[in-house]
């Protein structure tokens, strides 16, 4: 991510002086990156237990505004989460430097007369009192209901699921994938007509959170019944920024209420740490040494505020964020990273024509292990569909219709040899039924994923659903000004809406079917939902049909 001027580092005087005093070479060691996330993101030294209790029953606000989520749903097993903030827009959420206990629940009902699990669990400031319960030894492929106290503070009630028992040939999975939502360019209407909608589990394809500046009247949302502070009108870089930045998109009612619905499985994209980073390249090409500092504060917050299990916090500027999932025999979820490990982007980001810094074959998108991690996965699958969320368009875009068009560099098609890398890993491993499943756009598409390209009578190898934004884009349109120019360029692009909303797709035994759900408007709220297309692709005949 080159540019023709050096912008001026936007990393806090802090992160600055941090990364001086210890060099990249330094930063990059084990005890380089703690030493260098002690300073950035304040954790004491005796870690997590060194804080003294607090008599939660000294809370005298609502803790739980933040709501609660769970995730990553297993045979036996799901992580349930919570924060409490009694004062969300505040640095420290309202609650003093103090451990905190939380009883946790889990029942058969949602009055919870059958309980099947509970216990304790310690809300550490050091995480910003976030909570991350594992709750094991459940029964497959069932629903549950929990909830949170501490004090006399009771949560709201969430529903959750178990995943099938390995080895089950379950007959219907029924799926939503959502994706960027920039807290001002909207209302989350539609997470709103999520939280009602029938679906097994949510897929968030990235950008959960957004790095830009929110004015005191939320941007596009436009409030006149309310002031947001200032701590929110400037861009995130440290771990206080990143922090608060979550307590905001997370103190919507819709965003809560979609958690409390549905267990979600979360990756993350770019603009949860910045926009267009690329491994340990940021934007505005800082130090190195200085943009893994602002990435280890970055992946911090986004861990502590979603419902992620402890394999997954981070250890520095790092996280394994890419894991696999089983829905029974029915599907295997290879769930991937597609921003940490990825070689810079070529010729500067943006859109460009094809050529050998582009086509180089030793640059990745996923990085060589996990592009390992994922063809070896497929080679031992037994699961019917293999599904693969991720954030990226995977299929190739072309951008216009000169005889040899420009492509986006940021997406598969700027790695176009990392591409072919992953579909000659499937057809090797012979996967039949591909999905892939991509955000980042902010728009609907629905494409086939050819052996060629180039070639539309080549053999379809899978099927990419493309969910559009939640609101970044703002309203958009129904058919955006280039609606002709793409369907026209690429032949193997079924499906193309410019409006918010989200995908549910709904695997089965003989097909999938994907229903693209779009919202008028999301600068008012209120907005309906309405079905804008559906397709579907049969089972060992891969290929979208509009239905």
């Amino acid at each position: 991510m080159t540019s023709a001027s050096r912008q001026p580092s936007q990393h806090a005087p802090e992160l600055r002086a941090a990364a001086r005093h210890l060099g990249r070479r330094r930063f990059l060691t084990t005890t380089g990156a703690a030493a260098a996330l002690a300073f950035a993101v304040n954790l004491p030294a005796a870690g997590a237990a060194s804080a003294a209790e607090l008599d939660s029953r000294r809370i005298g606000e609502n803790p739980f505004t933040l709501g609660i989520a769970s995730g990553d749903p297993l045979p036996t097993s799901v992580l349930l989460w919570t924060r409490l903030a009694p004062r969300p827009y505040e640095t420290d959420g309202g609650l003093p430097a103090l451990r905190v206990p939380v009883q946790w629940e889990l029942a058969h009902d949602s009055r919870f007369r059958r309980i099947v699990r509970r216990g304790s669990a310690t809300a550490h400031p050091e995480y910003q009192h976030t909570v991350h319960v594992a709750v094991s030894d459940l029964d497959p492929g069932r629903g549950y209901y929990y909830r949170f106290r501490t004090g006399s503070w009771i949560s709201a009630t969430g529903r959750t699921r178990t995943a099938p028992a390995t080895g089950t040939d379950s007959s219907r999975l029924r799926l939503a994938a959502v994706s960027c939502q920039a807290y001002h360019d909207g209302y989350y209407t539609a997470y709103g007509h999520l939280a009602e909608d029938d679906v097994d589990v949510v897929f968030h394809l990235g950008d959960y959170l957004y790095e830009y500046a929110v004015n005191s009247a939320g941007g596009a949302r436009g409030y006149t019944d309310r002031v947001l502070p200032d701590v929110f009108n400037r861009e995130t870089v440290t771990l206080e920024d990143y922090r608060l930045r979550y307590a905001l998109y997370k103190s919507d009612p819709d965003l809560r209420a979609a958690h409390a619905a549905h267990p979600f499985v979360v990756t993350w994209d770019d603009h949860e740490t910045e926009n267009n980073y690329a491994d340990g390249v940021s934007e505005n090409e800082d130090p190195p040494e200085e943009f893994l500092l602002r990435r280890a504060a970055a992946y911090r917050a986004y861990w502590e505020h979603q419902p992620l299990r402890r394999t997954q916090l981070p250890h520095g500027p790092d996280a394994q964020l890419y894991r696999r999932l089983q829905w029974g025999r029915l599907a295997q979820f290879d769930v991937l990273d597609t921003r940490q490990y990825r070689s810079d982007q070529a010729y500067g980001d943006g859109s460009h024509v094809p050529g050998p810094e582009s086509d180089d074959p030793a640059r990745t998108i996923t990085g060589a292990t996990q592009e390992r991690w994922l063809i070896d996965g497929w080679r031992t699958s037994r699961a019917l569909w293999n599904v693969v969320p991720q954030q990226v368009t995977f299929s190739q875009r072309k951008l216009d219709l000169n005889p040899v068009a420009k492509l986006s560099m940021d997406a598969w098609d700027g790695y176009r040899t990392s591409r072919q890398r992953v579909l000659a890993g499937a057809r090797s491993a012979g996967v039949e039924n591909l999905m892939v499943l991509t955000g980042d756009v902010h728009v609907g598409y629905a494409f086939d994923i050819k052996a060629d390209f180039d070639d539309p009578s080549s053999k379809t190898l899978g099927t990419e659903i493309v969910a559009t934004s939640i609101t970044s884009g703002k309203d958009g349109s129904e058919k955006p000004s280039n609606w002709a120019t793409y369907t026209e360029a690429n032949p193997h692009l079924k499906y193309y809406n410019g409006q918010r909303g989200y995908v549910t797709v709904e695997l089965g035994r003989s097909q999938a079917r994907a229903d693209f759900k779009t919202v008028a408007a999301v600068t008012t709220p209120g907005a309906a939902i309405r079905t804008a297309a559906s397709f579907v692709t049969e089972v060992g005949k891969q290929g979208l049909r509009k239905v």
